[in-house]
């Protein structure tokens, strides 16, 4: 971040600076977790339920620390105390980015396939400028002015993933980072439990678009309907994206390539088209890809640059889409970072791309977040896993048991199914079932279901 004193910073938040030199130079980084405070940096200590993170600041000084932002004194420690760490942290945030005018803000949002399109997005501009980007999914009112604090007066474009979970939510995020290109990718049904209904979702989506001003633009999905109405609740310029005839940035000539990749003719207004072949798995990363390109292309990034960008890009951030062969020949798809019903179906068809006529296990554990929509969420994931035709459907825990109902409603399916009670009980029987060819799908909520991706990974050496 542009270096700041610590009177500044107090100044900037609202704090009192307690045990500290005022003009002392904060020229390092940001940081929360104190094992990651380095020379000239800043700790801030959020005070838990079970952890105080004041009692780290003495460690955080040691390893280099100016000072400490917290919402208490820690005594002989140079500590700017606030009522809210976090929201001060916001306010740091925002009076940075205010220091930087001749940085882009890119802001992205959906219910799926958020974190994958800011990799794709940020991948492609980092070739045309020095780029920060929201690490992982880090994407809320902690992570946001986190990572905006990451950048510097040569940065040139921040890449922000922002996430919602309920209205005002997106509104507050973007007045931390005000941004000059809304991206939304889509909206359905994931943390349903909060919103309350699709149409809650799609308002508080939609708060991205509002946040523009008239110089900024929104990069909108023409072929999901709630995001294409959002247009009309932006005055700045929209850019429609997709495979809907009208889409500006559009993909004609989709065909299915290896290992699930596909392929596109990538048309941009005014540019000749060009050819792009996939370098990511997974018949949704289509469309995300498009909406990357449309941010590249706004951006200056030439047509036929954006198409070898997209046909680079592999292995994005961990747990999605992540498809590696072992050397008994199987092969596993991991994606089990986290999952909707939406998310789910996009996993599902890449499953059945990759395995062609080979054999298509699916381990799946529960969605989170679904409220009122969970039983049914999960029933409709198994029934598209029937008649996707997987041939092994493991549903790991009992809250992902109607994911089996399910798929025993379509009577024309051919596989089988089975419960298993946790992770390593999936582990064990796929270590007695796995034949060589098999293709494995391992997906599900932020419960651990990535023991099953790891355990198969450690237990088969990749070619």
């Amino acid at each position: 971040m542009i270096p700041l004193s610590l009177g500044e910073i107090a100044g900037i938040v609202g704090g009192v600076l307690h045990d500290g030199d005022a003009d002392a130079v904060v020229d390092g980084p940001v940081e929360y977790d104190s094992r990651k405070v380095g020379p000239g940096g800043l700790f801030v200590a959020f005070a838990g339920a079970k952890v105080d993170a004041h009692e780290f600041a003495p460690k955080a000084m040691a390893d280099g620390a100016v000072g400490v932002l917290g919402s208490r004194p820690v005594p002989g420690v140079p500590t700017i105390v606030v009522e809210d760490p976090r929201h001060a942290l916001g306010l740091l945030a925002r009076a940075m980015l205010d220091r930087l005018p001749g940085l882009t803000v890119v802001a992205i949002t959906g219910s799926s396939g958020k974190t994958s399109t800011k990799d794709l997005i940020a991948r492609l501009l980092a070739e045309h400028g020095p780029t920060v980007a929201t690490a992982g999914s880090e994407n809320n009112e902690l992570g946001t002015p986190y990572t905006v604090l990451k950048a510097g007066e040569q940065t040139r474009f921040l890449v922000l993933e922002m996430g919602a979970r309920g209205v005002g939510h997106l509104r507050y995020l973007c007045e931390i980072a005000p941004p000059d290109v809304s991206v939304v990718l889509n909206v359905g049904v994931a943390h349903i439990a909060e919103f309350g209904s699709v149409e809650g979702i799609a308002q508080a989506k939609g708060e991205l678009v509002e946040a523009l001003g008239p110089d900024g633009v929104a990069v909108l999905n023409a072929d999901d309907e709630r995001v294409r109405a959002m247009a009309a609740r932006t005055t700045a310029p929209v850019v429609l994206v997709g495979e809907a005839p009208d889409a500006q940035v559009r993909a004609t000539e989709v065909v299915a390539l290896d290992r699930g990749r596909y392929g596109f003719t990538l048309n941009i207004p005014g540019a000749e088209p060009v050819p792009v072949r996939l370098g990511v798995s997974g018949r949704h990363s289509v469309g995300n890809a498009l909406l990357a390109a449309a941010v590249a292309s706004h951006a200056g990034v030439e047509p036929a640059a954006i198409a070898a960008g997209l046909g680079d890009l592999e292995g994005l951030s961990t747990r999605r889409m992540d498809v590696f062969d072992r050397a008994d020949d199987v092969t596993v798809i991991d994606d089990s970072y986290n999952a909707n019903p939406a998310s789910m179906a996009a996993a599902l068809h890449a499953l059945v791309a990759v395995a062609g006529e080979r054999r298509k296990i699916a381990v799946l554990g529960f969605m989170a977040e679904l409220g009122e929509y969970e039983r049914a969420g999960h029933e409709e994931v198994g029934r598209l896993a029937a008649q996707l035709g997987v041939d092994r459907l493991v549903a790991v825990s009992e809250q992902a048991a109607p994911i089996l109902d399910g798929a025993a409603a379509v009577a024309s399916w051919g596989g089988d199914s089975v419960l298993v009670t946790d992770q390593e009980a999936a582990v064990a029987l796929l270590r007695t079932e796995l034949l060589p060819r098999d293709v494995v799908l391992v997906k599900g909520s932020r419960y651990r279901t990535w023991d099953v991706a790891d355990a198969l990974r450690s237990e088969g050496v990749q070619k």
